[in-house]
């Protein structure tokens, strides 16, 4: 459908949740007793509203206050500066768009996309014919608290301490953080609750995340979280910013992919990747397979986005942590991802179904020998030409840009509609 997506979060809808995964069933200490009144009408509201939501061609717009913080948080961390005004904040994005340095750093940049978005929304210029989110000046008429802090920029330029320092510049950062965020009347009102930080590096607000906690992260994943600090309950699982071009006019379909499964990456990683190591030694002798080590290094992303081209399918497999952008280059290469990740979780699940244009394949079956190779070789054409044709048509919910627009991608503000 054409007409806007508003994500409700359920957290029971993990990876091994579904359909054919073995489920476990829910702990619950009333287990067999009847449901409470509340616990009805609770539920009904959340079903109602969804329903209502998905129906309707334009609901109405998340209303959001986003902190007018000092450049050294957000856009003066990629060198923009106020030309004459010290007290402006904030760039006319109408005249200049301060540069993303890209590289690898581009991977983790919903914070950059998401903030130009909210800025956009402001403007006369935004033309288009529905909103998931629009900026409001009132903190007192917002449904969210926005905090523009680009976590994962400031951590990969700026995490190393020099000679002349005693702690980073993303350290201090963090800390000025923390005093600026708890000091607002804003905070103070909800105790955070309804605050939204990013935080989409795995190794991003490494100290400030234990003292802002009861507000919502954006991340990327759970991996290098405590559950008090950052869980599916409360948090929203952001996609990562694809590397490899987008495919535009695929026509490939089943016979234009001669390679039948791809890996091209860091092969030894820490404890959670193992399965990569024992993978490369089932897989690499294996006919219409490509596994092996590659880097960003001698044009890494461009050799990866062709192979992927060529694949029909692509190795998603857990490393250092439960996800990676890898699987957004395969969706946007149109390769149906294999996802070998038994703790990922994934954005806009409660919309996507992502059994439509993936496998979900368990750690402890994927390193059975000959599971792998046949399942994918099960795959006939016309099954496989329906998952293809379907990443062609879920691929734009993962387009991270500016400006976005709702008829032609999730806006980037939808993120912020997973809260009922």
């Amino acid at each position: 459908s054409d007409a806007p997506l508003i994500i409700i979060k359920n957290s029971n809808s993990s990876p091994q949740n579904r359909e054919g995964a073995e489920t476990e069933e829910p702990k619950n200490e009333n287990r067999g007793a009847a449901k409470t009144e509340s616990f009805i009408n609770e539920n009904r509201a959340k079903t109602l509203q969804c329903i209502e939501n998905k129906v309707s061609p334009s609901p109405t717009p998340l209303k959001v206050y986003m902190y007018d913080m000092s450049p050294e948080f957000h856009f003066g961390l990629l060198g923009w500066k106020p030309e004459r005004n010290n007290d402006v904040v904030w760039p006319d994005i109408r005249v200049n768009v301060p540069h993303h340095p890209g590289g690898l750093n581009l991977q983790h940049s919903v914070e950059y996309w998401l903030t130009l978005d909210l800025l956009f929304s402001e403007l006369p210029e935004d033309s288009r014919s529905s909103r998931a989110a629009v900026r409001v000046k009132n903190s007192s008429e917002a449904d969210v608290v926005f905090v523009p802090f680009f976590s994962s920029l400031s951590y990969n330029r700026f995490s190393k301490v020099n000679q002349k320092q005693k702690k980073s510049q993303d350290r201090e950062l963090q800390d000025n953080l923390v005093r600026y965020v708890t000091s607002q009347k804003e905070w103070k009102i909800s105790g955070g609750k309804d605050h939204v930080i990013m935080a989409h590096h795995p190794n991003s607000m490494s100290t400030a995340r234990h003292k802002l906690y009861p507000a919502m992260f954006l991340v990327a994943d759970f991996g290098r979280y405590s559950p008090r600090v950052s869980n599916v309950d409360k948090d929203i699982v952001a996609p990562y910013k694809h590397l490899v071009p987008s495919y535009v006019n695929d026509t490939s379909g089943f016979d234009g992919r001669p390679i039948l499964l791809y890996f091209q990456g860091a092969i030894y990683r820490k404890a959670g990747g193992f399965v990569r190591q024992e993978l490369y030694y089932l897989l690499k002798e294996e006919k219409g397979v490509h596994f092996s080590f590659g880097s960003v290094r001698n044009h890494g992303i461009t050799k990866a986005g062709d192979g992927m081209r060529s694949s029909k399918f692509c190795l998603n497999i857990a490393g250092d942590t439960p996800s990676s952008n890898r699987l957004f280059d395969a969706i946007a290469s149109h390769c149906v991802p294999v996802i070998i990740s038994d703790d990922i979780e994934l954005p806009y699940e409660d919309v996507l179904n992502y059994n439509e244009f993936c496998l979900f394949v368990r750690s402890s079956d994927a390193v059975k020998k000959g599971f792998l190779m046949g399942l994918v070789r099960s795959i006939g054409r016309e099954e496989y030409y329906k998952m293809w044709k379907r990443l062609k048509e879920v691929e734009k919910y993962f387009e991270l840009r500016f400006p976005s627009f709702w008829n032609r991608e999730m806006s980037l503000t939808r993120l912020l509609r997973v809260k009922p």
